[in-house]
């Protein structure tokens, strides 16, 4: 296609996705405080771990019936909550939708084996994202009742929905994107930037690195989710290494059978020279005679 109609592709694509982003954003919306059959509503889900029995004496239940709840200081304060919940937790639900978009765009410029690398990349990367998001829900609580407890015999806590709700979805993001670094580090290897050798030899200041991110990332200052997400990434780190060195050892057979080793430094490399064929656009390919190419004689080009 020419440029012009790149940017019309584009256009259409992006389109698409902004469409599916914001239909996700209502059905997001609705889901705040509707529920789905046996799926409880995305308010109840985030509340979850405030509400949770262990947490009832270091908080404040201000409704008149005892109910748990959170505090709203600010007018609209809730819808802007629910707006904004709503559109990520849309945005998630139908990320293969608008991804797929993108993926359109994208793929006509790819090879097969590229193609296959970045859908397995993505898909192993989804479930990482998930996995980190899940462990981040389920650490929210001990966090929560860590934090709560300095000063709580003179202090009772009623936390406002917008902070409470900033509070856990960081949480959740921050544990699903470190959940990332050890394909980031696989991908490294995979391209030969990073190889298995480094990686052992770098391995304790890697860790060292992955508990100070894990201090300097986790939102609630806490140590539990500190020390959990630390934990956490460095068995991630430790199973990307051992890939790095299966790669890396199938690799070196590999090279091994083809007699690259063995080669003098002054020896040429067995690539085939061969010419390829250049009279149509493939290998093997003819053009037709509309597509060959003119021949000009210049001794009569005066």
């Amino acid at each position: 296609m020419s440029l012009k109609e790149h940017l019309y592709e584009l256009r259409y694509r992006l389109g698409l996705a902004m469409l599916i982003i914001a239909l996700g954003a209502i059905f997001g919306f609705i889901w705040f405080q509707t529920r789905l059959g046996p799926i409880p509503s995305l308010g109840d889900i985030l509340t979850g771990p405030y509400c949770q029995p262990e947490l009832a004496p270091y908080r404040a239940d201000i409704t008149k019936d005892g109910r748990c709840a959170l505090l709203q200081t600010e007018p609209f304060e809730i819808f802007l909550v629910e707006l904004q919940v709503g559109t990520a937790a849309g945005a998630v639900l139908l990320s293969p939708a608008w991804l797929y978009q993108i993926w359109a765009f994208i793929t006509p410029g790819l090879y097969v084996k590229e193609r296959n690398f970045a859908r397995v990349f993505v898909g192993v990367g989804a479930l990482l994202f998930c996995a980190g998001a899940v462990l981040a829900y389920l650490v929210v609580p001990e966090g929560l009742k860590v934090l709560l407890g300095f000063g709580s015999g003179n202090w009772t806590t009623a936390l406002t929905g917008s902070k409470y709700i900033n509070f856990v979805i960081t949480m959740l993001f921050i544990f699903g994107v470190s959940f990332l670094l050890p394909l980031v580090v696989v991908m490294l290897n995979r391209a030969g930037v990073v190889s298995y050798e480094r990686l052992a030899k770098w391995r304790r200041g890697l860790l060292m690195g992955l508990f100070v991110f894990a201090a300097i990332a986790t939102p609630g200052t806490d140590p539990i989710s500190m020390v959990v997400l630390a934990i956490a990434l460095s068995l991630l780190f430790e199973m990307a290494i051992q890939f790095a060195r299966i790669h890396d050892r199938r690799k070196a057979k590999l090279r091994a059978a083809e007699g690259w080793d063995a080669l003098d430094d002054n020896q040429a490399a067995p690539f085939d020279y061969t010419p390829s064929d250049t009279d149509g656009d493939m290998p093997g390919e003819k053009a037709t005679a509309s597509e060959q190419p003119k021949r000009v004689n210049y001794d009569d080009a005066t």
